[in-house]
């Protein structure tokens, strides 16, 4: 998932954008101030806090992140094994600060993960774990759950098993910094080893027809005439082959919760023709037709985030991902166990300071691996996690479409009485009503009272928006901009004139 930033300039012109980003806080009721009481819970786990026996402090780990993050979920060692691979894979041990119905346990719940804002992010726990104790800082100490990865020559899994272990990372690496050692020639023998696996495990994902949908970080920049643009980041290789290790990771968690009968997967159907048509219809305006001669998560492969139609194209692509939820089972498993753009049973374990199910998921990997029990309170916890997880997900996913229609209407403010062309992504017969004028993803579109209204695409700013007029999916018009604003987030377009 991508988040819009706010770049650091200050302009009198930029008050709107940012008034309008900060009260989506205020709007959508995100959390505020985490609770004295979960806190004081939060404190006491780090005071009480007993290292496991299993010592793995030998090991050179290194976490490769974002060069400002210091919740710090994994860290990597990987080394050779005859002709194949060892992958040594720790994930933060917060189970280890968390008390099952203690109040921190109460208050994570009601979060559900980290929630990222354009100018910030609220975190699933506080930050005496989440940026201290609980963070596999570089020369700290640290409980972790260990991920001992046997990988053949192709880079198949061929045994795993998972360990709660002492371990101390080495080395807090940026993906920049890490992208520079490869390509200086100058990378250490594990950074070489990423570089390797994650490049089989890539052609693993292509053999599987597995799709990701890898956003960009995205930074909002004021124009000198007052209006804005988006400049894309995009991700480095060195990201891709990182997160095949956490794939790898969640597959194996996945195997491991099917084998025992008991566990919580994250499921997702493959995508129905009418979003695969939709999607055909948007890369074709945007000038980067998918002709479905590839698959489409090759096609999302081959785009470049920095060409704004492209990245225009994968925040569409987003259609084709619908229908993800969190799939619980004890005693019986799931007939349809399988994460579609994965193309694998899947299962979220590898970022427990951010996410609340991959605490549970943790614990009951380690017992199944190791022949024990899954504790009481994670099997009683599963029937609740998929609609905890799927109305935190759901705040998540609104957050970001409005931070979409909000950033959209900034990049039309400066264009408002010019006209454009447009391809018709979907129509609506003509219908008697009056509505409020909005962008093509906050249901507020306008009708003119004569005729329909449909949802366009645009080129340049490349803008997808409602737009009022009998409108035909597949037809190329051409549309005026009536009004942009930022604060109420619509935008309301006219059809200028009809298709030929």
């Amino acid at each position: 998932m991508s988040h819009h930033r706010l770049a650091p300039n200050v302009h009198e012109h930029t008050n709107a954008l940012e008034e309008a980003l900060g009260a989506l806080r205020t709007e959508l009721e995100l959390p505020g101030e985490y609770p004295a009481d979960a806190v004081r819970d939060a404190e006491a786990a780090v005071s009480a806090l007993q290292l496991p026996a299993y010592d793995l402090t030998a090991v050179e780990f290194i976490t490769i992140d974002p060069a400002s993050s210091t919740d710090l979920d994994q860290a990597l060692f990987i080394e050779r094994d005859g002709s194949g691979y060892r992958v040594l894979y720790a994930i933060a041990d917060v189970p280890a600060f968390v008390s099952p119905g203690g109040p921190l346990d109460a208050e994570t719940r009601r979060r559900g993960q980290t929630f990222y804002t354009p100018d910030g992010r609220i975190p699933l726990h506080p930050e005496v774990i989440s940026e201290g104790a609980g963070s596999l800082l570089p020369g700290q100490d640290c409980s972790a759950f260990v991920w001992d990865f046997r990988l053949d020559d192709g880079a198949e899994v061929t045994v795993v098993n998972v360990k709660r272990a002492r371990m101390r990372s080495r080395a807090k690496m940026s993906y920049k910094g890490a992208q520079a050692e490869l390509e200086s020639g100058n990378a250490s023998a594990v950074l070489l080893l990423l570089k390797e696996v994650g490049l089989k495990r890539v052609e693993l994902e292509r053999a599987r027809d597995g799709a990701s949908l890898n956003m960009p970080e995205q930074e909002i920049v004021q124009l000198p005439d007052g209006g804005y643009r988006i400049a894309a980041a995009p991700q480095l290789p060195v990201e891709d082959w990182n997160a095949q290790i956490s794939l790898m990771t969640g597959m194996a968690a996945a195997q491991l919760m099917l084998a025992g009968k008991v566990g919580i997967l994250r499921t997702m159907p493959a995508p129905d023709e009418r979003s695969l048509n939709h999607f055909r219809l948007q890369t074709e305006v945007l000038g980067r037709p998918w002709d479905g001669e590839v698959s489409y998560g090759e096609y999302l492969r081959s785009l470049d985030p920095t060409d704004p139609r492209q990245l225009a194209i994968l925040h569409s692509a987003g259609m084709l991902f619908r229908g993800a939820a969190y799939t619980a089972f004890d005693g019986t498993v799931p007939e349809d166990a399988v994460q579609s753009a994965i193309g694998a049973a899947y299962a979220h374990t590898t970022a427990p300071l951010r996410r609340l199910v991959d605490r549970f998921v943790l614990v009951a990997c380690e017992a199944l691996s190791n022949g024990g029990e899954v504790p009481g309170w994670v099997r009683d916890a599963l029937p609740s996690l998929p609609e905890i997880m799927a109305g935190s997900d759901q705040l998540a996913s609104r957050m970001e479409r409005l931070a979409l229609d909000t950033v959209e209407a900034a990049l039309l403010v400066n264009h408002v009485g010019q006209e454009f062309d447009a391809l018709v992504i979907s129509g609506s017969k003509p219908q008697k009503e009056n509505g409020n004028g909005g962008n093509g993803r906050n249901g507020n579109g306008n009708s003119n009272g004569n005729g329909g209204w449909g949802i366009i695409q645009i080129a340049e700013p490349a803008v997808t928006a409602r737009c009022a007029g009998e409108l035909e999916a597949g037809t190329r018009v051409r549309v005026r901009l009536i009004s942009s604003d930022i604060a109420t987030r619509k935008v309301h377009f006219e059809l200028v004139a009809p298709p030929a």
